[in-house]
């Protein structure tokens, strides 16, 4: 796990995803982390190659996102593309821009 990250923008990221998308995160863990009855999930850990959430139980689950991020400002459009494809696949009307 390598990651272009400081650890104040890990901090960041997952204070922000935490803050404001805790249910974002519970639908990307049920569909695209395979656990479809997790009831809650919260972002643990952020690096190039994936984001992690801690679920139920303390169990943590890696959900990659499908290219190696090389920066701090290419997680959102990541955090987006994984929301989306999770909603497809949960057959959930996704929102608007985060």
């Amino acid at each position: 796990m390598s990651t272009p990250f400081t650890p104040d923008a890990v901090e960041a990221i997952k204070r922000h995803m935490n803050d404001d998308h805790a249910e974002d995160a519970l639908l990307i863990v049920r569909a695209l982390g395979g656990r479809p009855d997790a009831a809650g999930a919260v972002t643990s850990d952020v690096d190039a190659e994936a984001i992690t959430f801690t679920i139920d139980g303390g169990e943590r689950v890696r959900v990659p996102w499908g290219e190696t991020l090389t920066e701090r400002a290419q997680v959102r459009k990541a955090v987006v593309r994984l929301y989306r494809e999770a909603c497809a696949r949960l057959g959930v009307p996704a929102r608007g821009e985060h």
